[in-house]
């Protein structure tokens, strides 16, 4: 949750800070951020990253016609397979298919697909014809870091003399203004504002967005309100909009000033606000549903348009729009999204408010123009059947937003978000229970269990969390990576695993604790795990090697010895312990 809480103080800040504009003065193009990133001032918890050429240091040799490339790749930083690309500088030059390395499958959010990069080292090499002393070749690559910055292609110009075999390695030539091609499409001010304008109005078709304008909508139906008290909600819903939109760019712009890769929609990049959202959605779903009426408060404009109260209430529904709106998109946003992150700040923050003041004009034009709310429908039995309807769009936008947490952190959380959520429904219901009840002994024990049952469903969702943001404790198996470590000396312990396999998963989670990696890590040995979830040929021809045809499959390689131990498949901690502690 730590994307909602900074959203929350930054919001809060702005909305009492005279001095906003200046807070955010700078921002950084998205070509700059190979430079070394500054600590984020602003949450003072932001990473530092490498510049590009200490994250990514490449070697060249020369090997009679071959040209091999040897890249030393800093920890927690990787590069792409499919980013690598090699071209010919002169016409008299030919180049051959690349060899590549093996590498390691990860699933890119950038790429939104499985995707081979390579970790501390790889080589690749280039075959190459050609009758010329001196060759030159622009080698193209890119690489991200595990903390979550990925950094622009990177070009180097190598040259070899071929009679000498001396490399070297420069910067290539760069073109100059005259001649270069503009990265950037020229708008002008005031049509990406239009452009702004006509997305943030799309947004409230999204499903995202459009049940909670409905209900807003239909609410004036249900009260006879004069027009200055309209007026008054307008603004006040507005307000909620433009200033949620300005929060958010806000909040994004800080932290791209402090060296941070992210763009509109970051917070999604967050597990846990993603989370959040799940909730949310269900929550809502289900009181469109009539099953719950937690946000019926939130979604009226409350009974006394005069008081406080009910200004607030449509201030939140147009916080709550915003919110929810988060994940929806929009297709004229990108040319004003675009646009908006290479400028100033001012630039861009007025960009959003337009964005923000396009969401927010059906309901601006609702309360504006009286004409307008005379013609909206008499109250029936088909206003509560449009609400019920509604909730659909939310119960979906929950699943797909329950899908991206599991592409984002696995099954495991999925798992403790659906017991969250029943756990929670619990809690609520055992509350409208006790509301029922007139004993005031059952009143109050239902209470305290709604409690803990809220409680629990935090709970289980944020071990789940912590768990997965820990650093992954072993590597990925590969027969290359095993005899590395084997002609290297290295002591080695190796897991052959399926998610599929329940012996596998007991002995995780029984034997393999803390006290486990603690043990390898003390006497250097090196944690080797396999996924045999999916059909594997390398670990299935591992298992047939040591006659097993399934998992699991444990060894222990000592540092002295070419034979591994097999390990029972049944393990105990103590058994584990005093394997390892005996290498």
């Amino acid at each position: 949750m730590k994307s909602l809480l900074k959203l929350l103080i930054l919001a809060s800040s702005l909305l009492g800070a005279p001095s906003f504009a200046d807070t955010f003065s700078t921002i950084i193009a998205p070509t700059s951020i190979s430079a070394v990133s500054k600590s984020n001032d602003f949450t003072n918890s932001g990473p530092t990253f490498l510049p590009v050429h200490q994250a990514f240091q490449l070697q060249a040799e020369l090997s009679d016609d071959r040209l091999i490339l040897n890249w030393d790749i800093a920890d927690n930083y990787y590069l792409y397979q499919k980013s690598f690309k090699f071209k010919a500088v002169s016409d008299e030059l030919s180049l051959g298919t690349p060899l590549f390395a093996e590498g390691r499958q990860k699933w890119d959010e950038y790429f939104e697909a499985d995707v081979v990069v390579y970790y501390g080292t790889t080589t690749v090499e280039v075959p190459f014809t050609s009758t010329l002393p001196v060759i030159s070749v622009e080698i193209e690559s890119q690489g991200c870091a595990d903390a979550g910055l990925c950094y622009p292609p990177r070009k180097e110009l190598l040259t070899v003399d071929t009679t000498s075999g001396i490399t070297t390695l420069s910067e290539p030539a760069k073109k100059s203004p005259a001649t270069s091609e503009s990265s950037q499409p020229s708008f002008s001010l005031g049509l990406i504002l239009i452009f702004a304008l006509v997305g943030g109005l799309i947004l409230n078709l999204m499903p995202c967005v459009f049940p909670i304008l409905s209900i807003k909508v239909l609410s004036f139906t249900q009260q006879h309100q004069t027009s200055s008290a309209r007026k008054q909600h307008g603004l006040a819903y507005t307000l909620g909009v433009v200033l949620s939109f300005v929060a958010i760019a806000g909040l994004m712009l800080s932290l791209r000033a402090g060296g941070e890769a992210i763009g509109w929609g970051f917070q999604l990049q967050s597990p846990g606000f993603v989370i959040f959202l799940v909730y949310l959605f269900t929550f809502l779903g289900l009181s469109l549903s009539g099953y719950m009426q937690i946000f019926t408060g939130l979604m009226s404009v409350g009974q006394s348009t005069s008081t406080s109260k009910g200004l607030a209430s449509s201030f939140m529904t147009g916080v709550l729009a915003t919110t929810v709106a988060s994940p929806c998109t929009a297709p004229f946003m990108g040319p004003a999204l675009g646009f908006a992150i290479s400028q100033n700040s001012g630039v861009a923050l007025l960009i959003f408010a337009f964005l923000g003041l396009g969401m927010a004009l059906p309901f601006v034009a609702l309360t504006l123009i009286p004409s307008l709310a005379t013609k909206l429908p008499k109250p029936g039995q088909w206003m509560e059947n449009l609400k019920q309807f509604l909730a659909f769009p939310m119960y979906l936008t929950a699943l797909w937003l329950l899908w991206v947490a599991g592409r984002q952190t696995g099954v495991d959380v999925v798992i403790a978000v659906v017991t969250g959520l029943v756990l929670m429904v619990l809690a609520i219901w055992l509350w409208q229970l006790a509301t029922k009840v007139n004993s005031s002994g059952a009143i109050l024990i239902s209470k305290l269990l709604a409690v803990l049952a809220l409680v629990a469903a935090v709970a289980v969702t944020e071990k789940e969390l912590n768990q997965r943001e820990q650093v992954q404790p072993w590597q990925d198996y590969s027969p290359q990576r095993l005899d590395n470590l084997r002609s290297n000396g290295n002591a080695v312990f190796v897991n052959m695993s399926a998610d599929w396999c329940i012996t596998c998963l007991v002995n995780e989670r029984v034997a393999m604790g803390d006290k486990f990696y603690a043990s390898l890590k003390s006497n250097n040995v090196t944690y080797l795990k396999g996924d045999w979830t999916f059909k594997d040929p390398q670990i299935t021809k591992l298992l047939n090697q040591y006659n097993r045809n399934g998992v699991p499959l444990y060894l222990l390689f000592s540092s002295d010895s070419e034979k591994a131990e097999v390990l029972p498949q049944i393990l105990t901690e103590s058994l584990l312990l005093d394997k390892i502690n005996q290498l």
